[in-house]
């Protein structure tokens, strides 16, 4: 983990998945940031940010290779990145070495095991479809099959 002189090191949390890593860097208002994959297994970040615009810098050396090409999503408080990993495997950590980084937290909002389902969930949940599929709602009213209304007494 290198650090250089006037930059601080930003908090990053992250989770996995078989074949890709969930990275997020904890810097608001990020201006212009530097994000790129080094010798196959480092990912190196530079950016301003925060309420004193100042300097961040972070590198973290990775467990095993990952792609050169990743997914970037720049929030209000953070940026989020999936990267591919080259071998699609779990890994035991996410970095190379065994010591406690004090700015690296696990993203259990994300996180899976191995035991978990592979299927993510989808981006684009559809109530209308998934009640068509379970036999419910089709085209937005109700079935002449499955209308109750006919059984129903007459109100005095």
């Amino acid at each position: 983990m290198a650090n250089t002189e006037g930059a601080s090191r930003s908090n990053v949390s992250w989770a996995q998945r078989k074949d890709k890593l969930l990275i997020t860097i904890h810097v608001a208002d990020c201006v212009d940031p530097k994000i790129r994959i080094a010798e196959g297994n480092i990912l190196k970040f530079e950016g301003e940010g925060g309420p004193q615009k100042q300097s961040f810098k972070t590198e973290l050396k990775f467990y095993k290779a990952v792609k050169d090409e990743f997914k970037q999503t720049i929030g209000g408080r953070e940026l989020n990145l999936v990267i591919k990993k080259v071998e699609e495997n779990w890994w035991p950590r996410l970095l190379l070495e065994e010591k406690k980084q004090h700015h690296l937290k696990t993203d259990f909002t994300r996180w899976k095991d191995e035991d978990d389902s592979d299927t993510d969930e989808p981006d684009d949940f559809n109530l209308k479809d998934m009640m068509n599929k379970m036999g419910g709602v089709e085209d937005g009213e109700e079935s002449e099959e499955n209308s109750d209304d006919d059984c129903l007494p007459d109100l005095e």
